[in-house]
């Protein structure tokens, strides 16, 4: 682009028709990224970085202040050099010549275009990325208000999220399953593996409510009903180390569906984490040691979860969105069959086509994108807040 402007300033200075080159455009960078996705939050990129405070916080980073990595202060420099391109090229726009203009402003365009692909790099790289974001995860899935409604509720929320799991290419493997006797289910426990599991499926935690005329109703009354979804990241050891002397496991028999072998055999695990109190227990495998192995995944799970509750307290971030181990007992997103409409009371935001989400694919793996983009934008704000805070003390 650069080469375009001299072109173009060569030009006006001789009046010739001086040949160009045969591409007017700069070179690819080397660390360019593929373009991505906005933030849908308000405002948007072009109002958030013409704020003073974000421009503070850049030219900030571009000096390599605050701990700034390499490639950040890279693009922040190269954002500024484009944007002073844009701005000579504009000017240029404006000659007499017709040729000379559509060449500028094909430029503009293209120049455009990487000021905004780079606006956006910055901001990915602005965000920190959580400890927890390359995690595997626990979720647990608890049948609320609404007694049968609820427990089927339950068990096809369950399984929007293991087809949405398939869909993402992530292992799924159920821990503990209690279905109810019409079909429903009242608790499951299930492990979920796989690239950025936890990153996208944090956002998922909390109250899900469902509003729509139950099998059983006989009048065509609407009935609400409830579900909760707790969303655990499974920590590695390196993160979480449990001393054996801190826990006490107990067998027993399993209860429940399951046949002969449930009343003969000592297969199900319980396991106590003494200090705090935890508790986890499997009886889903006919082994033993399947079932131990299970329910200590479950307790590191909860003790791992635990501890970031606690460190999250004492960062006290008074967030819009309760991402990750906060806010299960906020309501998050309602499912209305009769207007066949999804909310997500979180970003209020809706979608219509019910039974189309609940399939666990795109539609669903747009809406948690959704909120992935609110989250990283309210992210970005806590950061050049601080920034001004450090700044104006």
């Amino acid at each position: 682009m650069r080469l375009l402007s001299r072109a173009l300033r060569a030009a006006q200075g001789y009046r010739a028709a001086a040949l160009l080159p045969r591409s007017l455009r700069a070179a690819p960078v080397g660390w360019r990224l593929p373009a991505r996705r906005g933030l849908s939050a308000r405002p948007g990129l072009e109002e958030l970085f013409a704020a003073p405070s974000l421009r503070r916080l850049l030219e900030a980073r571009a000096r390599g202040e605050g701990g700034a990595a390499p490639q950040l202060a890279a693009r922040v420099r190269r954002l500024r050099d484009k944007e002073r391109e844009l701005r000579d090229t504009r000017e240029l726009a404006r000659d007499e010549n017709e040729d000379f203009r559509k060449l500028a402003e094909t430029e503009i365009a293209s120049c455009e275009e990487e000021i905004a692909e780079l606006k956006q790099q910055i901001v990915l790289l602005l965000i920190p990325s959580e400890e927890t974001d390359e995690s595997d995860l626990v979720m647990e899935v608890t049948a609320g208000v609404g007694g049968q409604e609820a427990m089927l509720f339950t068990s096809e929320i369950f399984d929007m999220y293991q087809r949405y799991a398939a869909y993402k290419k992530w292992k799924f493997e159920v821990l503990e399953y209690f279905p109810s006797e019409l079909g429903g289910l009242r608790h499951a426990v299930a492990s979920i593996a796989g690239v950025e599991a936890y990153k996208y499926m944090k956002f998922e935690g909390g109250v899900h409510r469902v509003q729509r005329v139950p099998k059983t109703e006989k009048q065509g009354r609407i009935h609400t009903s409830t579900m909760t979804v707790a969303i655990l990241p499974q920590p590695t050891e390196m993160r979480l180390q449990i001393s054996p002397k801190d826990l006490r496991i107990e067998t027993k028999r399993a209860s429940g569906a399951g046949g002969q072998h449930v009343n003969t055999t000592d297969s199900a695990v319980r396991i106590v984490h003494i200090p705090t109190g935890i508790v986890a227990e499997c009886q889903q495998e006919r082994s033993q040691i399947r079932n131990k192995e299970k329910a200590m995944q479950m307790l590191c799970a909860k003790l791992y979860n635990a501890k970031l509750e606690e460190e999250t307290k004492k960062r006290n971030y008074a967030r819009k969105i309760q991402i990750g181990t906060k806010g299960r007992s906020e309501k998050i997103r309602t499912y209305n069959f009769p207007q066949d409409r999804i909310t997500d009371h979180r970003i209020s935001r809706s979608v219509h086509h019910v039974e189309s989400f609940m399939l666990g694919e795109e539609m669903l793996d747009e809406m948690i994108q959704t909120l992935r983009e609110y989250a990283d934008y309210e992210s970005l704000m806590e950061i050049i807040s601080e920034n001004d805070k450090n700044n104006s003390s």
